[in-house]
């Protein structure tokens, strides 16, 4: 889930302005068809919930924490070192790693719980860290070498995890870098105190990152390919920018936490080259069918895109502020890895285009949850970014017809769209009030003519939900944290009708 704040090269503005106010505002939304209401999802449509590793790993009922726990990644560190909780600023729950729901342990309960929903996929991700928990895997420079390095307890689960979501007949789509890095590559705490001095940089330091990360992609392609033809390499690439190095706030804090500008721009193009890196290893390790549909694997990233809205469709400066934020929220990175071009200045013209990082993407995965209502200003939040010239007024809206919004501007890139996120903290009436609409608009939007393959609610359960721990419940089961017992709520009996139905 992101964080609830705030075609390439875009030469000419008038072009996006004019996309922004047919699309996007929502005073030219389309009226409901009512065709729609006979309409039905394709068929081989994915139906499926998701999770994430370090969300749902820890917790375990009976196994000793130390093997639930995934200890060697950051967000570990982040959630649990003592001094970063007291750092009001960081704004951590402190919550214990324990009252997770123990996925780890329970994940075949839970399997039954997601086919027992009509589900035909199952959206989840690897940890790195898990894998490879040391810096010796570094010294590795082959696929082949790296695989010395793996622990074999996390090979031995990760198979058995992977052969139980196939036999529960669902189709896994397995997110290779959920936000998590491994200590040995990225020191969270020690690069919130000094970003620029610190040793184990993460994603600032590309020469590093980018061949390790290449490397675990394709180890994991290698060895998990022939259970698996859907992966995703980043999620919310986006997220990771703006909490982790520019905006951090109450909302999410991601490591380090950090509020530079300078440092904010670097990473976001090199989580764009990261994808790319991630790509080619995946491509070329994973060389099995693995449903024996004759096609390959799919490869793609998980950008979190928003709806967007100026604050005053007949003022000239918010339009234009809405248009810029559509740009670099939801466009900059996949201009650069979809088309190769590289607009590093944010002044709306990509002044770089690299053939070795374009077209490395065969779907776009899609978190959508919001709408973000804009007011233009006279000039540029950061002096030396052009295109930040806007505040966003309206930042958590939740906007059903977004939906099709964002699956549109997926499809403008010329590949097909998988929603792998959409979700809310459930009420009795969500079902109704929120899932539905949100169906009804991607039916509305696949009638249309959008190329959308699938469907994933967030989440399946609850989760740790990052620095707020386990405040936030978004499952569509809720779990209590001492039994781990799982108790399904409304929502989920609406989702299993949907399902059934093949329509909303």
């Amino acid at each position: 889930m992101p964080p609830r704040t705030p075609s390439s090269p875009r030469s000419p503005r008038l072009p996006v302005l004019s996309i922004l106010a047919c699309a996007v505002c929502s005073a030219c939304a389309a009226p409901p068809d009512d065709s729609a209401a006979a309409a039905t999802f394709p068929e081989g449509f994915l139906w499926g919930t998701a999770v994430a590793g370090f969300q749902v790993e820890a917790g375990c009922p009976t196994l000793p924490a130390e093997t639930c726990e995934d200890r060697n990644s950051d967000w570990y560190q982040w959630v649990t070192d003592p001094d970063l909780i007291a750092e009001r600023g960081n704004y951590l729950s402190g919550d214990p790693m324990s009252n997770s729901p123990g996925h780890y342990e329970l994940y075949d309960s839970d399997l039954d719980i997601a086919a027992s929903l009509g589900s035909n996929a199952f959206r989840t991700s690897i940890e790195w860290s898990r894998l490879f928990p040391d810096g010796a895997a570094e010294s590795a420079t082959t696929v082949e070498e790296l695989a010395a390095y793996a622990d074999p307890v996390a090979l031995a689960y990760y198979n058995a995890y992977f052969d139980a979501i196939v036999a529960h007949g669902l189709t896994p789509l397995v997110t290779l870098n959920h936000y998590t890095l491994p200590l040995w590559i990225h020191d969270g705490k020690a690069c919130h105190d000094d970003p620029d001095g610190c040793t184990n940089r993460g994603w600032l330091d590309l020469a590093r990152i980018k061949p390790a990360i290449a490397l675990y992609s394709g180890f994991c392609a290698r060895e998990f390919g022939d259970r698996i033809d859907w992966w995703a390499t980043e999620n919310e690439p986006f997220a990771i920018v703006l909490s982790g190095y520019l905006l951090p706030g109450e909302d999410r804090t991601n490591p380090p936490a950090v509020s530079r500008p300078d440092l904010a721009i670097p990473v976001a193009f090199n989580l764009a080259e990261g994808h790319a890196a991630m790509y080619d290893a995946v491509k070329a390790n994973d060389t099995v069918d693995a449903d024996g549909d004759g096609s390959m694997s799919m490869v793609g990233a998980v950008p979190n895109l928003v709806a967007v809205a100026p604050l005053d469709a007949d003022n000239e400066t918010d339009v234009h502020g809405a248009a810029d934020l559509d740009y670099v929220y939801n466009r900059i990175y996949l201009n650069a890895t979809v088309n190769g071009d590289f607009d590093r200045d944010l002044d709306g013209v990509a002044e770089e285009h690299r053939d070795d990082i374009a077209g490395r993407m065969d779907y776009i995965g899609v978190n959508y949850y919001t709408r973000i209502t804009v007011r233009g200003l006279s000039g540029p939040l950061f002096a030396d970014y052009p295109a930040t010239d806007f505040y966003p007024e309206v930042v958590w809206e939740e906007y059903p017809a977004g939906i099709a919004d964002v699956v549109n501007l997926a499809n403008s890139y010329g590949v097909p769209a998988v929603i792998t996120e959409n979700g809310t903290q459930p009420t009795d009436d969500s079902g109704e009030v929120f899932l539905r609409p949100h169906l009804q608009a991607l039916l509305g939007a696949i009638d249309a003519g959008a190329d959308v393959r699938g469907y994933f609610y967030w989440s399946l359960m609850d989760n740790y939900e990052w620095n707020h721990g386990t405040e936030l419940k978004f499952g569509m089961y809720a779990v209590d944290p001492v039994t781990k017992a799982r108790t399904a709520r409304p929502i989920a009996e609406t989702y299993a009708s949907i399902i059934q139905n093949g329509a909303p």
